[in-house]
């Protein structure tokens, strides 16, 4: 039998003491593999959605959440006036109350109130039936919120304590908007008690104007009033949250060398009590110190490396299982810096934890060895 092929074999020699090696170390590898799959979906996803639409900056209410807050309509036509804004639009966003939860939209069930000849700074191009009409209750449902809330075009949907007949049904890959509903604005502010208020307000700007000047020009304009963010400030914002995550892995990661480490020399230690007599054997017909060291790391590795297979395959399905629950339209982020983040964890595990027993069974004399019993 070869060196090599020593090194392979002699892990399975034991096969429920390496069985339970191998489990403690992947269940580290899986939730390192499993934490950076979300965390990329999430910042994917987010970037995507802040990214989507016809708007080029985002005003809402200043110290409050991206998805509320309260401004006063006349801004958006004072917006409008100012230099470098091609086109502003109000959005009112409100959310009722309905039995069935919208599986794979982004929060909770909104309902949007926008202008119908602003409907463009949304993103929303292609509707499957017709738009709603102004100042009408009619109302058009996003792919995810119709199939959750299994309605069609023609159906009719109690919001807010009043009627409204699904017009249409659009799709824009957006899992913000495709998980809500859109209206016409009068509409909603009548029947929420929200005359002359909007929630957010979109703007369009000319292709030579600067974001961010223009932003400090409003944010200058209105302090303490009115933010005003482009899509990708916000994005960075939110994955600045989720940078958290981030960190948090890497904490799982620091925590799982050492656990698996400490499984590891446990392992190799007892293999080298059972081996001893062996060990002795090997080297009194001629076999180096440095060659038994070798042999005990190259099993060490070889430990860690298959509990990090099972560890990111374990990984995979708890990610892919978890955002299927949680969202649906989320989907994780396969990259090679997660699985190599896995890969290394379980080699420097590997090294780390086959040191010691390594050394110890070098050591061994061979006298000693073959006396063992």
């Amino acid at each position: 039998m070869s060196y090599f092929s020593l090194i392979l074999k002699n892990p399975f020699r034991n096969k429920t003491r390496n069985a339970l090696a191998i489990v403690g170390i992947a269940v580290g590898i899986a939730t390192i593999v499993a934490l950076g799959l979300v965390t990329g979906g999430l910042k994917a996803a987010t970037s995507e959605t802040l990214k989507a639409g016809g708007s080029d900056l985002t005003v809402t209410e200043a110290n409050s959440n991206f998805m509320s807050g309260t401004i006063d309509e006349a801004r958006v036509n004072e917006l409008s006036d100012i230099s470098g804004v091609k086109n502003a639009a109000g959005v009112l966003r409100k959310t009722p109350t309905i039995n069935n939860p919208v599986k794979g939209g982004f929060g909770s069930f909104s309902v949007n109130g926008i202008p119908r000849d602003k409907i463009s700074v949304v993103d929303i191009d292609s509707v499957e039936g017709a738009m709603f009409s102004s100042g009408s209750k009619e109302i058009i449902l996003g792919k995810t919120a119709a199939e959750s809330l299994e309605k069609k075009v023609g159906d009719s949907i109690n919001l807010f304590g009043e009627s409204f007949t699904i017009t249409g049904i659009f799709e824009t890959g957006n899992i913000m908007y495709d998980g809500a509903a859109f209206t016409s604005l009068d509409t909603l502010q009548n029947i929420t008690n929200s005359q002359g208020e909007v929630s957010t307000i979109y703007v369009q700007v000319y292709d030579d104007t600067n974001l961010t000047e223009l932003s400090q020009n409003i944010e200058a304009t209105y302090p303490n009033e009115l933010t005003a963010s482009s899509a990708s400030a916000l994005s960075d914002r939110i994955n600045e949250g989720l940078g958290i995550i981030d960190s948090a892995t890497w904490a799982i990661s620091l925590l799982a060398i050492f656990i698996g480490g400490v499984g590891v020399v446990n392992t190799m230690i007892m293999s080298i009590y059972e081996r001893t007599r062996e060990i002795g054997v090997l080297k009194a017909v001629g076999w180096r110190s440095r060659r038994i060291l070798g042999m005990i790391m190259g099993e060490s590795i070889v430990l860690t490396l298959i509990a990090a297979v099972v560890g990111t395959v374990l990984g995979i399905l708890a990610a892919e299982a978890g955002l299927s629950l949680l969202s649906g339209k989320i989907s994780p982020a396969y990259s090679l810096d997660v699985f190599v983040r896995g890969f290394l964890v379980a080699i420097l595990v590997g090294v780390l934890g086959g040191i010691y027993p390594a050394y110890r069974a070098s050591r061994l004399p061979p006298t000693e060895a073959l006396r063992y019993e």
